[in-house]
Order: structure tokens, then sequence, then C-alpha cells
């Protein structure tokens, strides 16, 4: 036996529940200053250049968080790791509120945001308790959770800060923190890996199961490309409602709530991977980002909004297929190394996502919505054009691991 999961409780339908709520409310505070950096620059005496810090220090946080924390779930007890980064959490949010000037801001933000990995100890801690035939449809439940935190966090932000100031978010989450502490001590099963190797061999081993793994890297690439194209519509289409629809901040958070519909598709999803779907999964889902990049193109270009709102769903709904089929892909692979894989997987794929958000700030400057949308369609057939030389003969890709 190479792990102790296998004498782990099981996944209950409500212990799946408070996974799924746990990975949204964490993922939650790495979005809510997007939605406030209007207000939050000025209060801080950021102008420029230098308020995109706002949001930059959070997001920065997350990927060191990717990349040197969520590694350690193949290395520590994982329910005393998960309680841990979510006081971590806690603290930098208390900090984020109390904070009088921009350096303690930013300083605590990079905290909140290093901290949320939590919510990426928990999905594979998750593959760790769900039975190998419903490992899919409870990887695709979780992502439904933390996919709804994502798309609800700005039009709560916004809608909180119209009431009670730009702080009350921060304050809100940092009390929802300390009740998801307690629920998680009472809830959470513990798991202990079994003895092995190191800290600094448990990073060189990510790296190397990445390099050596062909599924990890055609997963990670496919995830990459599709999160960018996902950074690259939402940082882009707020700026799009606002000068070409004339919507304000109630009208582009209703927008975004529109597209959080896209959730729906990971359970669906999940079920999809158990059934061993994965490939023709793995084809829709890339087909469709590039279908929903042409129209949603042309919607802007058109003045559609409601058809601009049914490609943000479709845009959606397909990275959930393809993230949800990618999961279940690569906890397959190797049950004691998990943790690392999801580490590794996660740090490129949130690096994409970053590429995505600068490529939309620069096309949107250069050639508009039509020409962020092109960008994003072209990503998505080199990613399609990837999956077309996928080996048809590998059990794994073909989800019968």
């Amino acid at each position: 036996m190479t792990d102790t999961h296998r004498t782990m409780p099981a996944m209950t339908p409500a212990l799946t529940t408070v996974f799924a709520g746990a990975c949204g409310m964490m993922v939650a505070n790495l979005y809510y200053a997007q939605a406030l950096i209007g207000e939050i620059a000025p209060a801080l005496g950021l102008h420029g250049s230098t308020a995109g810090l706002i949001v930059t220090l959070t997001q920065l946080g997350y990927g060191a968080g990717l990349l040197l924390i969520v590694s350690l779930a193949d290395l520590v007890e994982n329910r005393r790791l998960i309680l841990t980064m979510v006081a971590g959490t806690t603290i930098g949010l208390i900090g984020v509120v109390f904070s009088t000037g921009a350096l303690s801001f930013l300083v605590f933000s990079f905290v909140t945001g290093f901290c949320s990995v939590g919510a990426q100890i928990m999905v594979p801690l998750a593959a760790h308790l769900a039975p190998d035939a419903k490992r899919g449809q409870v990887i695709g439940n979780i992502m439904a959770g933390l996919i709804t935190g994502i798309m609800l966090a700005r039009p709560l932000a916004s809608g909180l800060a119209s009431i009670a100031g730009w702080r009350a978010i921060f304050a809100v989450s940092a009390v929802a923190m300390v009740a998801l502490a307690l629920l998680l001590a009472k809830m959470l099963p513990e798991r202990r890996p079994s003895p092995g190797l190191g800290y600094a061999q448990i990073l060189a081993s990510s790296f190397k199961l990445l390099a050596r793994t062909p599924a990890i890297r055609r997963r990670t690439a496919y995830q990459t490309t599709m999160f960018a194209i996902f950074n690259l519509f939402w940082t882009a289409v707020p700026l799009v409602l606002a000068t070409r629809f004339g919507l304000g901040q109630a009208g582009i958070a209703l927008f975004a709530l529109a597209g959080a519909g896209g959730a729906l598709t990971a359970p669906i999803a999940g079920r999809l991977g158990d059934r061993g779907y994965i490939r023709i999964g793995t084809g829709i889902a890339l087909g469709s980002a590039i279908l929903a990049c042409v129209v949603a193109g042309w919607a802007g270009a058109a003045h559609m909004l409601i058809v601009l709102a049914i490609a943000a769903i479709l845009l959606d709904a397909a990275t959930q297929l393809n993230q949800v089929l990618g999961q279940r892909v690569i906890y397959s692979i190797a049950a004691d190394a998990r943790g690392r894989i999801n580490a590794i997987y996660m740090t490129v794929v949130f690096l994409g996502g970053a590429a995505g958000s600068m490529l939309a700030s620069f096309s949107l400057y250069h050639g508009g919505w039509t020409a962020t949308m092109a960008v994003g369609a072209g990503l998505a057939v080199a990613a399609f054009a990837l999956f077309l030389t996928e080996p048809r003969g590998d059990h794994i890709l073909s989800g019968s691991a």
C-alpha cells in the first residue's frame, strides 16, 4: 500500500457538498479585488499602472502557493494542511480589511492568494476519497462549486461595495473563512501520505512527472490554452459591455451571473469521464471553444447582447468540461502523487490564464473586440490541432485507467 487513502471514509454526498462550497469560497478570494480596483486604488493612493498591483499581487500569491504548497499534499497530513491554509487566508483577509496604505494591502493580498490554494489541496483529496467508478462525478461536482465561486465573486463584491464600501466583502469573507475552518475541522477526514520523498524531492518530482508523462503534458496543454481563452474573454468583456452596450456595474454583474451557468457542465463532465468518454468529451470542449470565440466576436460587432451571453455560457461550459475531464485523467495516473501532479498541472494552467489576461489587454487596445476573439479562436484551433495528434491507443487518455 503506497498511501493511507484506502482506509479513509468514502466521499459522501454531504462531504462532496462541503468540498464544493469550500473550494468556491476559497478561490473567490482571488477575484473580489478585480471588481473593486476603481475604488481601492484611489483609497490606497495607487494610480496609473501601479493600480494593477491590486489584482496582480493576489494572483502572484496564488501562483506561488500552487507551486510551493500544493505539492505538500503528498508529504503532509492533508487535513492539517488545508486548515492551515484556511487560517492563513483568514489572516490575509483581516489584514486587507485593516490596511491603511498600499504596502500593507499588497502584502496581505499576496498572503490571501498564497493561502487560497487550500482549494487545490482539497480536489486531489476528494479524488483519494472517491471510488474509482465515481471519481469523475465527484471531481465534477466539486469543480462546479469552484467555478461558481469564481463567477459569483465579482458581482458579490460589486453589490456589497455599493452598500458598505470596498472593505466589506473582505470582512465578510474573513468571517466566512472562520466558519469554514470550524466546519472543515469537524468534517474533513485525515489523510497521511506514506513516508518517502522530502520536500525538495517532491518539488523536483512535480516537474519530472510533467516531463515524463505524456498524459499529464497533453492535459496540461489543453487546459492551459482553455484557461488562457477563458481569462482573455472575461478580462476584455466587461470593457466591451460598458463601452459598446452601455451597461453599468449592475448590468455587467448580471452578465457574469449568466456566464456562471457554464458551471452546470462540470457534474455532467464528471459522469462522461467515469463512463470512458474522455476523448470525445475533450474534442467537444475544444471545438466548442472555437465556436464560442467566433460567435462572441460576431455578437460584439453586431451588437447582439443575448448572443454574446450565450457565447459566454458556451465558453465557460467548454472550459469546465475540459478541466474536469483532464483532472479525471491525471488523478488516475499515480495515486500517491496526486498532490504534486495537481500542483504542476494547476501552476502551468494558472500561468496560461495570466497570459490570457495580458493578451486581452494588448489585443483589445490594438485591434478591438474582434481581434481579441480572433486571438481566442486561434488559441482554440491550436489546441484542437494538438488534440488531433493524440494517440488513440493510450488507455489513460481514453479514460479506461
